[in-house]
């Protein structure tokens, strides 16, 4: 009897998986899941790999995982230990001749497979399901792609497809493991269950069905697709944007469903300009991810792909503030403090706490990074490290760009509601000073009830200052 092992990874779903579909053909099929010590580790600035919030929405998605393999007549064992002993193990007692997975592109996880191609006795087989466009289909190289996102676009829609989906399979053989594993409790990792929290713009429950129904929800339930572009800038409520990004992340909702979904719906109910920036959007994903095959190590340099020569900053007590949402400005510290509560943040806070931690306090970019790596949810490492790059000015855009931070929250929280969504102490403070609150004098400080410098802090530096400061650096 022919077996083959289905090694889980970032693609925890049963829809459009080329490994499970491929896999499916064999006589007996393993699904695994291992939880490698390496991904419960710390980052080289000392923050967990994997915080409170990323792990209990990795684990809801491996309960889910189980119980629709379950339902097909299978199972997902789940093992602890290096990845490539677990494999090497099962491959041997089972006599397992191929291993199918998913392919990943960053060094971390290419140690990993390096390992596992090396001591384990079983042929591994890629698949490639992580990106809109397969690498086979792009009109250049992976490794030759245009340094600007522009190019890159037009070359793909121009002269590029996107291939159809691997349909779901009905049923899977049996497996003859005799102990599936039980999925390990967050506590064991060394991390609590997080506090639920009423603030938080959706529950974000983790999972290939809870993936698919959002995906539903937004599109044709509450016929938002119409309107993405428009309005996926804003910064409360469920609705501005998909919020797509934690399940696109952990593999749980693909990519090409995605766009499936999206041709479908511009059938049947309109195309506009909006249907198109949801493509849009996953092309950067895609972009980001072959950037980072093009480019290797270099997207975690301090110099980042530019390898530019900056005397960035590491003061801890600075990055503190940043990190716990401290920093005396208000539309910072919010988006901040929604990371911390809910281990998410809307595309344009990243955007914003990213220049002011690297351009207005000069502190290295990849201690932000490696935060958003411990905290987001939707943590994708080309993604993660591409965007701070971006923002870092060591990235694909050479410019010495910033965000002006006043005009941003004016534009995108005009009258301070996402502020005073997560800084109550600045709920009574009024409309003209709630985004600048040590503007006001002692009088109107008791008037709203807050003490600047007490209850809320003074702003930890003086953002005109630091702008003319970026503007005149080299």
């Amino acid at each position: 009897m022919a077996t083959a092992i289905v090694w889980f990874r970032n693609n925890l779903r049963l829809h459009d998986n080329e490994a499970l579909h491929r896999a499916s053909k064999y006589d007996t099929v393993i699904p695994i899941y291992v939880f490698d010590p390496h991904w419960f580790g710390e980052t080289t600035f000392g923050f967990p790999k994997t915080g409170s919030h990323r792990a209990r929405f990795l684990l809801e998605t491996l309960q889910n995982l189980r119980n629709n393999l379950r339902n097909l007549g299978s199972d997902l064992i789940v093992r602890q230990g290096k990845t490539h002993n677990i494999l090497a193990e099962l491959a041997s007692a089972y006599e397992a001749s191929i291993i199918f997975t998913e392919k990943e592109v960053t060094s971390e996880e290419l140690a990993i497979e390096e390992a596992v191609e090396k001591h384990v006795n079983a042929e591994v087989e890629y698949t490639n399901g992580r990106m809109l466009f397969h690498p086979d289909d792009i009109p250049c190289k992976p490794g030759s792609i245009p340094k600007v996102f522009t190019n890159f676009r037009k070359q793909l829609e121009k002269n590029s497809s996107v291939r159809q989906q691997f349909p779901t399979p009905e049923v899977l053989p049996e497996i003859a493991v005799d102990e599936p594993g039980d999925l390990p409790s967050i506590e064991e990792f060394g991390l609590s269950i997080p506090p639920s929290e009423d603030r938080a713009v959706l529950p974000f429950n983790g999972g290939e069905d809870e993936a698919l129904k959002r995906l539903k929800q937004y599109f044709w339930e509450k016929d938002q697709l119409k309107n993405y572009k428009f309005t996926r800038n804003g910064l409360l409520g469920s609705d501005y944007s998909s919020k797509f990004s934690p399940w696109l992340a952990n593999g749980s909702l693909s990519p090409r469903r995605i766009y499936w979904e999206v041709k479908k719906y511009e059938e049947e109910r309109k195309k506009n300009v909006s249907t198109y920036w949801m493509i849009f959007e996953l092309i950067w994903r895609d972009f980001f991810r072959y950037s980072a095959m093009k480019y290797g190590n270099a997207i975690f340099k301090q110099g980042g792909i530019q390898q530019k020569d900056r005397n960035w900053r590491h003061d801890e007590d600075d990055f503190r503030r940043w990190a716990e949402g401290q920093t005396g400005i208000p539309f910072i510290d919010a988006n901040m403090r929604e990371l911390n509560k809910t281990g998410y943040m809307s595309n344009r806070g990243r955007q914003n706490v990213a220049s002011f931690l690297a351009q207005n306090l000069n502190i290295d970019w990849r201690m932000g990074a490696e935060y958003f790596e411990s905290k987001l949810i939707d943590y994708d490492v080309c993604s993660n490290y591409g965007n701070w790059m971006y923002n870092s000015t060591v990235g694909q855009d050479p410019r010495n760009r910033y965000f002006n931070i006043p005009n941003q929250a004016d534009k995108y929280d005009k009258k301070g509601e996402y502020v005073r969504h997560w800084l109550p102490e600045l709920s009574d403070v009024p409309v003209e000073f709630v985004h600048e609150p040590h503007r006001m004098a002692l009088e109107q400080q008791k008037l709203a009830g807050v003490e600047i410098g007490k209850d809320y802090p003074e702003p930890m530096i003086d953002l005109e200052s630091s702008y003319e400061e970026i503007r005149n650096r080299d």
